[in-house]
């Protein structure tokens, strides 16, 4: 482990390429967000939707995951997954939860904390049957975050449901499987500068307004 160490302890890289400030950001944290959403898909970042999930189960145990966004409005950012899984079930013991995008390319970062609940059974149904089928399948055949014996165990009951639904045009959406809307409480805009001297606004919600803070780096 000594020569990975020597090697991570070295690992260093200035940021430089941008800066901001409180005059230049939209006063709607939903907005800037799209902004910075809407820049990192042209800079062609490899799947800029992507984002740690952390959640806390109800002994105080973190636990963090990427997933995928799929969607946002002012009513929150909302993403898909098993219900019964790890994630899921510290969801449902502890409803509050973080986000956080990171998008080295542009030495910047968002962090999102909130409320989280589950969506509509018909949003989750329409976006089920909007994925590839084989990914429809996948949600049947596998009982996420439980231990199995090996990987034929998945693999085979991926065969067994290709088998049951080879004649349905549509894929009915399990029960244990839908999205969530996480609801911001405070959302942080950080982008990297020289020195470590980093630049973090902090937009939390006050009496239904969006009051902006900077943040020492």
């Amino acid at each position: 482990m000594e020569v990975i160490n020597s090697k991570i302890v070295s690992l260093r890289k200035e940021y430089s390429s941008a800066f901001l400030n409180e005059e230049d950001v939209n006063h709607n944290p939903f907005k800037q967000f799209e902004l910075w959403m809407h820049q990192a898909v042209e800079a062609e970042i490899l799947e800029p939707n992507a984002m740690t999930v952390s959640s806390v189960s109800s002994e105080g145990k973190p636990s963090s995951r990427i997933v995928l966004l799929r969607g946002f409005d002012e009513n929150g950012f909302v993403f898909y997954t098993n219900y019964n899984s790890h994630k899921g079930h510290d969801m449902a013991q502890n409803n509050y939860a973080c986000l956080n995008f990171f998008w080295p390319e542009l030495e910047r970062q968002i962090r999102i904390e909130g409320n989280i609940a589950k969506i509509d059974q018909q949003t989750s149904t329409n976006y089920f049957h909007s994925r590839p089928r084989e990914s429809q399948i996948g949600a049947w055949a596998s009982i996420q975050s439980a231990v199995i014996a090996n990987r034929k165990v998945v693999e085979d009951a991926f065969a067994q449901y290709t088998q049951k639904f080879k004649d349905l045009e549509e894929i009915p959406k399990p029960e244990h499987w839908g999205g969530y809307n996480i609801k911001p409480t405070s959302i942080e805009f950080w982008q990297g500068r020289p020195s470590r001297l980093h630049d973090r606004l902090r937009y939390t919600e006050v009496n239904g307004a969006w009051k902006i803070e900077r943040l020492s780096p």
